[in-house]
């Protein structure tokens, strides 16, 4: 009777928290800055810069890289991005840095496009990054750009700017500017929603009932609408189990086993034409 119990509070927490899954607008960011030749303190020689620009959501939580320039002799020079990013503070070249649909070369100088120095701009597809491949586009909300600069080897302190600009990301567009400081500044950020969000599709995005939760492995998946791929993420982003089903498939219920994976909670991620939908899920052996 008690494991009844448990099993039917999953269903419950599952049922409730299908219910609140935000917002996924479509749509692409613009955004560009200009970094104004520093007088102080003075570049080691005209045009040498180092840069990383990349995307948090509102809790800091990494999800794409847009830029970076960086060469190996200051590879120690873009610690904050280079830890977020998912390398080490030394390191903004190492293979574990996540560069996924980012603009990346050497140390900028004058004579390299773009330059070390003066405007710069990209475009954000508003989705994350799953190791080497563009992820699924991201829930609405408050998003940071944070823009980390070096023109000079300072020593412990490599950075000489590190800032960040707050946009919202949602079903309407909207421009935001940005004053900047004395490096970094004219910062306009254009986001162009170009889909609709969850609440206006609900009734067409993948739909399940998950259960039991926790589970010792074994998840059965009612699925409620076509549904026609399956992809299980730990929380460092990796996927950790792939499916893709048919077209016509009839199935009506679903059984996936993550007995081989370590306890600790996974998203179950759902998709079909008209969008995404996760499910964080707990597995406990």
């Amino acid at each position: 009777m008690i494991t009844k119990l448990h099993n039917l509070a999953g269903i419950a927490f599952l049922l409730c928290f299908s219910t609140i899954v935000s917002a996924q607008t479509t749509g692409t960011l613009t955004f560009s800055f200009n970094q104004p030749v520093p007088t102080s303190p003075a570049p080691t020689y005209t045009g040498f810069c180092v840069t990383a620009v990349w995307i948090e959501n509102s809790a800091g939580t990494f999800i794409k890289t847009k830029m970076r320039y960086v060469g190996s002799s200051t590879q120690d020079h873009l610690p904050t991005f280079a830890v977020k990013a998912g390398g080490t503070a030394s390191n903004a070249l190492a293979a574990t840095v996540n560069v996924t649909d980012a603009a990346t070369g050497a140390t900028r100088k004058n004579t390299t496009t773009p330059t070390g120095f003066g405007t710069k701009s990209f475009v954000w597809d508003g989705k994350n990054v799953v190791g080497a491949t563009n992820g699924t586009t991201v829930a609405d909300g408050v998003y940071k750009i944070w823009i980390e600069s070096t023109w000079v080897d300072s020593g412990a302190n490599n950075h000489q700017e590190l800032s960040s600009y707050s946009f919202t990301k949602g079903p309407t567009s909207a421009t935001t500017t940005a004053v900047g400081d004395t490096y970094v500044n004219t910062i306009v950020m254009n986001w162009v929603a170009t889909g609709l969000g969850f609440e206006d599709v609900q009734h067409k995005e993948p739909a399940v009932v998950i259960y039991p939760v926790p589970s010792t492995g074994l998840f059965n998946l009612d699925l409620k609408n076509d549904i026609q791929n399956i992809k299980v993420y730990n929380l460092l982003g990796e996927t950790v189990y792939s499916e893709s089903l048919s077209t016509n498939n009839a199935e009506t219920t679903k059984q996936i086993n993550l007995s081989n994976f370590s306890n600790g909670n996974y998203v179950i991620s759902l998709s079909n034409d008209n969008g995404v939908s996760n499910y964080e899920v707990i597995l406990k052996k």
